[in-house]
């Protein structure tokens, strides 16, 4: 039985605002929806950065350039390429968005991670959390993972390996269409 739904695809193929348009959606049928989403930081016409967002509006640096980041403070430095991840402000917003998956309410609800990625999985707390929630029958989870690269991450390949997950590659070709179908099986993972 399929308990959850993961998008993935190339970097910028439009997997974010899929789950955008699919929380937006779910929302106006009335299921509860949290988590939060990744979002390109610009300034001057390039990317400087990632920001995390919670679906209640809230902002935390997920990672900046190194000439945007500044020095580093004598705390070890998470880099991937260019981007030198802000693990705390990671940690302090996201984190506390797992601990109430569980909390009250007899109806499921989804919660939203976009995405499990190089930068998120520098925290160990994130790991962990991902993997309790994936266990969890207390909620549904829509979510993003990259496609698999020269290294893989063990815990997108332990994603991609559940029996209870679908995966939807996302393309140029169907990523105008593909989003009932998305939302045709998160319902259906929602259903008791």
């Amino acid at each position: 039985m399929i308990k959850h739904v993961f998008l993935t695809g190339q970097p910028g193929v439009g997997k974010t605002t899929l789950v955008q348009k699919a929380c937006e959606s779910l929302v106006s049928s009335g299921v509860t929806v949290e988590g939060f989403y990744t979002e390109e930081v610009r300034a001057g016409g390039r990317r400087v950065g990632f920001d995390v967002v919670t679906l209640t509006g809230k902002r935390g640096h997920l990672s900046r350039i190194r000439d945007v980041a500044g020095p580093s403070r004598g705390t070890r430095e998470y880099t991937v390429g260019q981007y030198v991840v802000d693990l705390p402000s990671f940690e302090n917003l996201v984190l506390p968005l797992f601990r109430n998956v569980d909390s009250g309410g007899v109806t499921k609800k989804v919660f939203i991670i976009d995405e499990i990625g190089k930068m998120e999985l520098f925290s160990q707390s994130f790991i962990r959390a991902v993997k309790q929630t994936l266990d969890s029958s207390s909620c549904t989870i829509l979510g993003t993972i990259p496609v698999p690269k020269h290294k893989p991450l063990a815990l997108v390949e332990e994603v991609r390996a559940r029996s209870d997950i679908r995966v939807y590659t996302i393309s140029k070709e169907n990523r105008n269409s593909i989003l009932q179908d998305v939302l045709s099986t998160v319902n259906e993972c929602l259903k008791p």
